[in-house]
């Protein structure tokens, strides 16, 4: 009862995080965990539990949506689409324990990129684009494939490239969205017949992390977003440095 109760309210703080500051994952992860699933069943579950919240972010920010100059909005979707399903069967095909000893790596990897993207990344100025349309093209679908496997720091992944690519920080933002919410998709869709989900759990997330998600929607005028992302990344430090010990 109690690793239940722990789920139930760091999921009402992951849905908060996401709507907040983003990585909400590293809070999922470790209380799906504390539930006695293993590593890829968490992440899996994790996937479809956070999904239903990604769509209402990307629904509500879709008219603020644009492609970088060059690309189609459509290409950049159908690419999404691919990558996220195709991360999706990786992470099916990946033995259990093998994802377990692969988890620690990805967290710090996340952590990285989000301490990155949060206090040292410096986007160009809107309009100007430091990389071409393919290579923009080639990496959306890199970001999709991880995003479809793991997903953590996925969206500062992709807010740095669509930057990079040309676009203003608010526009990328809610692109980011949209296509955080179509490569979730395909990887729902992949991930759903899993044997490896655990939907009392998935349900027990959806509905908690969606209440976090709306009180943290009604604080974000009044929140400090800089200690929001300083304390995410101290749980993705503690999180990488829990798993590699317990490695």
């Amino acid at each position: 009862m109690t690793s239940w109760i722990i789920l139930a309210l760091a999921a009402v703080w992951a849905g908060a995080q996401n709507a907040l500051a983003g990585g909400g994952s590293f809070i999922t992860l470790p209380s799906l965990m504390l539930t006695g699933m293993d590593a890829r069943a968490a992440n899996i579950t994790s996937t479809l539990a956070l999904f239903p919240a990604q769509i209402v972010m990307g629904l509500t920010g879709r008219k603020q949506a644009e492609s970088p100059p060059g690309v189609s909005f459509t290409a950049l979707f159908v690419i999404s689409l691919i990558g996220g399903a195709l991360g999706a069967l990786i992470l099916l095909a990946t033995p259990p324990t093998y994802f377990a000893r692969l988890v620690p790596w990805l967290v710090l990897f996340a952590t990285a990129m989000f301490a990155w993207g949060s206090f040292f990344r410096k986007a160009p100025p809107p309009g100007t684009a430091s990389i071409p349309p393919r290579a923009e093209m080639a990496i959306q679908f890199l970001i999709s494939i991880y995003g479809g496997y793991f997903g953590g720091g996925m969206g500062f992944l992709m807010m740095a490239s669509l930057t990079l690519a040309g676009l203003a920080v608010r526009a990328a933002g809610a692109t980011k969205n949209v296509l955080a919410g179509v490569l979730n998709a395909s990887a729902v869709a992949t991930l759903v017949f899993s044997r490896d989900v655990h939907w009392l759990q998935v349900l027990v997330v959806g509905v908690f992390s969606s209440v976090g998600g709306y009180a943290g929607a009604r604080m974000l005028t009044s929140v400090n977003e800089k200690a929001l992302r300083v304390c995410v990344v101290g749980i993705g430090v503690a999180l990488t440095v829990g798993l590699f010990w317990r490695g």
